[in-house]
């Protein structure tokens, strides 16, 4: 169970956003009691490897949900940052600049190089072409301690929704997910090399393909890795 000064960290780590930004319908446990559930295998996996590590210091790439807040700070009582990625590409679809979007990723994030101990992608690899893609995969790698874990979902079907998920947290086994709009279309389905190749400077260390269509993976940052 976290503490009172792991809390008060919680939206403290690196200016994060407040309750007031919370999707409220994401926290109305009536709604999310009638909604499916979807087994997730690799979240327990993150969670252990968190919670080997003294008040660890998390990023989440968003959107907030304030359940999954509460979720992670009671599971490891960590520093925990929510980065909404996909605010910044509806941002740049918006105003046509998607040609910056790799440019952006360079300096996006404000925290040190291996200050960050576990990073949550979800799925926002699934809307990006491949020269941003790289981009945010150097900027997460850089920012991993050494022995950090990164989870990633990437998406194994040939959908071309323009939708996004948001990804609530039920327990380390089970998740819902909530469909809103997008600006952007899922892009073509990255195959399993092309994921590695993305995160080079990483290793897999379990990778999970679910009945969802979605590819759930666990990497590494090697102990012995500096960038």
């Amino acid at each position: 169970m976290a503490d009172a000064r792991s809390f008060s960290d919680l939206f403290g780590f690196l200016g994060g956003r407040r309750s007031a930004d919370v999707d409220p319908a994401a926290t109305d446990t009536t709604t999310l009691r009638q909604e499916p559930l979807y087994p997730t295998k690799a979240l327990a996996k993150f969670l252990r490897h968190l919670q080997s590590r003294e008040n660890p210091a998390m990023i989440d790439l968003g959107p907030v949900v304030g359940t999954n807040v509460t979720f992670f700070g009671e599971q490891l009582g960590c520093r925990i940052r929510v980065e909404d990625v996909a605010t910044d590409i509806d941002r740049h679809v918006k105003t046509d600049t998607l040609d910056q979007l790799p440019k952006f990723f360079e300096t996006r994030f404000k925290a040190a190089p291996e200050s960050v101990d576990g990073i949550l992608c979800w799925d926002v690899f699934d809307y990006m072409d491949r020269t941003a893609a790289q981009a945010l995969s150097a900027a997460l790698t850089q920012l991993l301690r050494p022995d950090g874990t990164l989870l990633g979902f990437f998406s194994t079907g040939d959908s071309r929704a323009q939708v996004y998920t948001k990804y609530i947290v039920v327990d380390d086994l089970n998740l819902r997910y909530r469909t809103y709009p997008s600006t952007r279309p899922r892009q073509r389905a990255l195959l399993n090399r092309d994921i590695i190749k993305l995160f080079e400077h990483l290793r897999v260390t379990d990778s999970f393909l679910m009945k969802s269509h979605m590819r759930e993976i666990l990497f590494r940052k090697p102990s012995y890795a500096t960038r």
